[in-house]
């Protein structure tokens, strides 16, 4: 009996198991650092069912990164829907659990974007654009936060959300490099003294 007849029987979902495997060993290795037998051994399935769901490594980690964003996106919107604070409030909460994901003691498993950006930009096409659509998404939804607040009154209108909205990712996005170069959370920091200029906030 085969390895994925055995999962099958266990109700357990293969391309689910190998995508789970994928992006925890990404997160910590990289794209190119982890190769397709490691993940299959990890996994504990064959090749066959890898290419069978997958067809090459290149559309696998096309789908670990959907899969990546499809999970960060939904947190996203359960921090910044939540009814019983203000809006505000909801952007800021939004970017300490930014901080809280991508310390680099707690990486694991969380931080794609940042740990595969600047790698699979020359090396996919399919991945980079895979990850531009994703951080599109992030950016979208912080403009629409910042146009919420602005309507309930906790924010001072600033101009163009969607520009504000991109310039905090790419702040953030620097600050999570430097933290792991650093091995120091002050670039966190420093981003968040910056978040609440940008957005017109009291800085304590």
């Amino acid at each position: 009996m085969g390895n994925e007849t055995i999962n099958r029987k266990k109700g357990v979902n293969v391309p689910e198991k190998i995508l789970g495997v994928g992006r925890s060993l990404m997160s910590v290795k990289g794209f190119s650092a982890v190769g397709l037998n490691e993940i299959l051994k990890e996994a504990n399935v064959p090749k066959g069912s890898f290419y069978h769901y997958f067809g090459s490594k290149d559309a696998f980690g096309v789908a670990v990164l959907n899969s990546y964003f499809e999970d960060y996106l939904a947190e996203i919107d359960k921090i910044l829907n939540q009814k019983e604070v203000t809006m505000a409030d909801c952007l800021l909460m939004f970017f300490v659990r930014w901080q809280e994901r991508q310390a680099f003691l707690e990486c694991k498993g969380k931080c794609l974007v940042v740990k595969l950006g600047a790698e699979v930009a020359d090396l996919s096409e399919p991945m980079r654009l895979t990850l531009q659509h994703g951080t599109v998404e992030i950016i979208k939804r912080i403009a629409k936060a910042i146009n919420n607040a602005v309507k309930e009154g906790t924010l001072e209108d600033k101009g163009d959300s969607y520009t504000v909205a991109e310039s905090l990712f790419q702040i953030w996005l620097g600050a999570s490099v430097m933290v792991k170069l650093d091995k120091n959370i002050q670039p966190f920091e420093s981003a968040m003294l910056t978040t609440r200029q940008l957005l017109g906030l009291s800085v304590s």
